[in-house]
């Protein structure tokens, strides 16, 4: 399910948006990826795996799409859902919630261009 999920998923998004963006020659493409894309921790191997997979598939894109566009594996850092607290336990509570995030990321995000095209980036 994972695989299907966090590989198959962003691969099928990529394919049927990315034509579209290319003939505008301008779009921003931001793939979660995890710190667990970039490092590895016991008991969440499949996990770790897909996201991996997703720095690899980006930074892949990043290099094949035309000038003034962007994909970027994006790190969203450390959120409190239902995985972290099945990982973490109660210590997940000291972690922002999604809704929480989404207040630090969304101006971060309206900040990406193409200049961090290839960039693995991590919302802080």
């Amino acid at each position: 399910m994972v695989i299907d999920v966090n590989i198959k998923g962003t691969a099928n998004i990529v394919r049927h948006f990315v034509p579209a963006m290319i003939a505008r020659q301008k779009g921003i493409i931001v793939n979660f990826s995890s710190g667990w894309g970039r490092s590895t921790s016991p008991e969440v191997a499949p996990y770790c795996a897909t996201k991996y997979a997703i720095e690899g598939l980006t930074q892949a894109l990043s290099q094949e799409l035309p000038k003034g566009m962007a994909a970027i594996p994006l790190n969203p850092g450390i959120i409190n859902t239902d995985m972290l607290r099945s990982c973490f336990g109660k210590q997940a509570h000291h972690y922002p919630t999604a809704e929480e995030w989404a207040r630090t990321a969304v101006p971060f995000l309206l900040l990406l261009s193409a200049r961090d095209n290839g960039e693995s980036l991590t919302v802080l």
